[in-house]
């Protein structure tokens, strides 16, 4: 009795309904962007950003060779040091880093961004 309840229509409708709703995750996992990956130790980031900021009062942040803290310290971006942003990525624990020239001792190098203003740089180093 109730199998001629339901047009055919109907029928096709939620198949086609049900389709298209297994079909999203799929279209929204293609669509994904590439992903960043660390700088090793030793890798510059190139100039993309321009971003001019001062340090915040009262931090100081080591300034390191890559975007880690198993690289060496190459210098410190201390307490309102002038500093150029270039670039970000995204180490593989998640964290970002943003590679910056500090103006006032002339080193270039990798800093967290938890520890720069306005979290660091906006765009990404493509790698």
């Amino acid at each position: 009795m109730f199998t001629n309840f339901r047009s055919r229509s109907a029928r096709y409708g939620l198949a086609s309904a049900a389709v298209v709703a297994l079909a999203v995750p799929t279209a929204l996992v293609g669509t994904a962007g590439p992903a960043s990956a660390a700088a090793a130790c030793g890798v510059a980031g190139p100039y993309k950003d321009g971003t001019i900021v001062d340090q915040t009062a009262g931090v100081s942040a080591n300034i390191r060779t890559g975007s880690s803290t198993s690289c060496g310290v190459r210098g410190y971006a201390d307490n309102q040091d002038t500093l150029l942003y270039y670039c970000y990525t995204r180490n593989s624990s998640g964290s970002t880093w943003t590679y910056l020239w500090d103006a006032n001792d002339n080193k270039y190098g990798w800093v967290s961004d938890s520890l720069l203003p306005g979290n660091g740089s906006n765009y990404s180093c493509g790698f």
